[in-house]
């Protein structure tokens, strides 16, 4: 036999489930039926759609047949779907073609219950066997081909590969049992319980293979004589599942258990479904969907190579599991099934892609998906839990679906000057509260609460009673939100770049006061430099001596200068506008000091404060520490 090395991240991953992963070691055996399915399902397409195929195996029915031996100390899991080459054996289970054992060690929370839900998440359930098993075999024979291999590992660094005799396609994985596993997983009833509760709807049959001991049944008459009933050792075969495609059963005859337990069998989640949306659709394109939503986003959801989370059917017929079009991107949250009466069997990717029917089905489903979240809505506490995994890619969505534009608009939630702590508004609450004159919803964007709350930039608005979302989330609400423009016919209006409300002054007013303190913005504005644009006094202002803010022409540049760096581009950050409060006393005393080291020092004080008020950095902290020393001691 050819001896291999596991690759690094599978060594890792071994490790964890030889010495830390024990508390629900059960579902190995979930994960080895799923995979079962998988290639039942791959096998089941293909003679349908490969005329080499076809003939072959025109008669074939796919099936599971799961065997335990306590002497032996045994438990096998045996297909008869799409089997393995030697390439597949070494892709399958001697590598990981994703990054996904890395970000299942990243995630690890260090309870052993919750690491262990997250193996089949991360696609990597195979090795959950090495909980269980002292030794593994796995033997393998792929459709079509001559040649079967057998793979063997005791779960350390390394496997052992060779060719070996299979008379038909498929895979039989033995398990050898650690001896204090016998007794749990070596059991009829531990795993018909284990697949009743894990793998009932798998759509093929599992069937338990055992020896039973069989007591003879006596007649009374041979009861009266004495005869004892003699005992043998029967062979049986229990069919275990339901084995059937639960989603086109009817909505009526399905409990809601049901649908639990369909979600966790293909989505590997341990908690039930946020949501279960099961229709039927049936005019010009008939099929049927049933969509999940987890209570806890997926792992890999920001992830570049996420994995899909649906699975496209034909009549029953699984295509794919692999095609991220089947619903927009910014539903990759979604688990469940699509089943086509109307798609080819035969239906490629490209297809696929291209497919009006599918693009009918996909433009159906959206529409489903968002009324049934936007009737959740209106269940308040069960909807801040929705918001609270989700607000994310349902941002996402405004940018990418315009279709949908107004629908998703009305499912955001933002904080806001007017919630409180912990609570969120809805873009119409926001429009209800407001008063008859205005015509904007004002926001501000940064990546703290609590510093936005109390920027100066609200001080305006909270005197007015305007209220103002709170955008904490930086990295995406800087590129979506100008990219929505208006809702309802509201303008979103971005309070760092537009003009503040109105206050009682008149242009007479206003122009005196900007003469009056000419001389003093001048100076400020030599002393700074380069450092800002433009130095005003500002009518925003109550309580602070300064703020910052951008012009128009900035703001709009301010999305596309974050995406630029998150490629890891260079993209100079504008130069902001100081805007100095000619009301305040330091603004006042400045304005009729002659001292230029005193001016120059509070310049700079001014600008590096308003800056931090925003939650901006600061170029030179040493010299802000050494100015305000200097203006301290003058000041005592």
């Amino acid at each position: 036999m050819a001896k291999h090395q596991f690759q690094t991240e599978v060594g890792q991953l071994l490790h964890l489930m030889t010495h830390s992963l024990y508390s629900n070691k059960e579902i190995f055996i979930r994960e080895l039926v799923s995979n079962a399915s998988d290639a039942i399902d791959k096998l089941n397409y293909l003679r349908l759609t490969d005329e080499n195929l076809k003939d072959k195996f025109a008669d074939w029915k796919g099936e599971i047949n799961i065997t335990f031996d306590e002497a032996d100390k045994s438990l096998t899991i045996i297909d008869n779907g799409i089997g393995m080459n030697e390439a597949d054996l070494i892709a399958s289970i001697g590598t990981i073609a994703k990054s996904g054992t890395k970000s299942f060690v990243e995630n690890l929370t260090g309870d052993a219950k919750k690491d262990s839900n997250l193996i089949g998440q991360f696609g990597v359930g195979f090795y959950s066997v090495f909980m269980v098993a002292d030794k593994v075999d796995v033997i393998s024979k792929k459709a079509g081909v001559e040649t079967a291999y057998k793979w063997s590992s005791n779960g350390t660094g390394e496997f052992d590969l060779a060719p070996c005799i299979k008379e038909t396609n498929g895979t039989v994985i033995y398990i050898k049992l650690k001896d204090d596993e016998v007794s749990e997983f070596a059991s009829k009833y531990r795993i018909k319980n284990i697949v009743g509760k894990y793998s009932n709807h798998i759509a093929y049959p599992i069937f338990l293979n055992y020896s039973e001991e069989v007591t003879e049944e006596l007649s009374e008459d041979d009861k009266k004589a004495g005869k004892e009933a003699k005992k043998s050792i029967e062979k049986k075969r229990e069919k275990i599942n339901e084995a059937t495609a639960l989603w086109m059963q009817p909505k009526s005859k399905l409990k809601e258990e049901d649908y639990n337990d369909f979600y966790k069998s293909i989505s590997h989640d341990s908690s039930d479904p946020m949501l279960t949306i099961h229709t039927k659709t049936e005019g010009v394109n008939e099929y049927t969907t049933l969509f999940y939503i987890p209570k806890i986003a997926p792992m890999d959801m920001y992830r570049a190579d996420f994995q899909s989370g649906v699975k496209l059917y034909v009549k029953r017929v699984f295509i794919t599991d692999d095609e991220k079009e089947l619903l927009p991107t910014y539903l990759r949250f979604v688990r469940g099934i699509i089943d086509s009466e109307d798609l080819p069997l035969n239906v490629s990717r490209e297809i696929l892609q291209e497919n009006r029917i599918l693009a009918n089905i996909k433009q159906g489903s959206v529409k489903k998906i968002l009324s049934e979240i936007k009737k959740l809505s209106k269940d308040e506490e069960k909807y801040a839990e929705f918001i609270a995994q989700y607000i994310r890619p349902l941002k996402e969505g405004v940018y990418q679906d315009y279709t949908n534009k107004e629908t998703i608009l009305e499912l955001l939630r933002y904080k806001s000057t007017k919630t409180e702590i912990g609570k969120m508004t809805s873009l119409e609450a926001y429009k209800e509260r407001a008063n008859s004159e205005q015509k904007a919803i004002y926001y501000i964007i940064g990546e703290n609460e609590k510093v936005l709350r109390n920027s100066p930039l609200l001080e305006s608005y909270k005197k007015n009673d305007i209220e103002v979302l709170i955008l904490d989330d930086k990295e995406i609400d800087e590129i979506i939100t100008p990219a929505i423009g208006a809702y309802k016919e509201w303008e979103f209006k971005d309070i760092t770049a537009c003009e503040p409300p109105k206050v009682e002054q008149t242009e007479e007013e206003k122009k005196e006061v900007e003469e009056k303190f000419q001389d003093i913005t001048k100076k400020i504005k030599d002393k700074l430099g380069d450092a800002v644009k433009d130095v005003k006094v500002t009518n925003r202002l109550s309580e602070s001596p300064s703020c910052v803010v951008k012009d128009a022409a900035d703001a709009q540049m301010a999305a596309i200068a974050h995406m630029f760096r998150q490629m890891g581009q260079a993209m100079p950050e504008s130069a902001p506008i100081l805007e100095i409060n000619p009301d305040h006393e330091i603004v006042k005393k400045l304005n009729g000091c002659a001292d230029e080291s005193t001016i120059e020092d509070v310049s700079w004080i001014l600008l590096d404060q308003a800056k931090l008020s925003e939650g901006m950095e600061i170029t030179d902290t040493v010299a802000f520490a050494q100015r305000l020393s200097r203006i301290t001691a003058k000041a005592l």
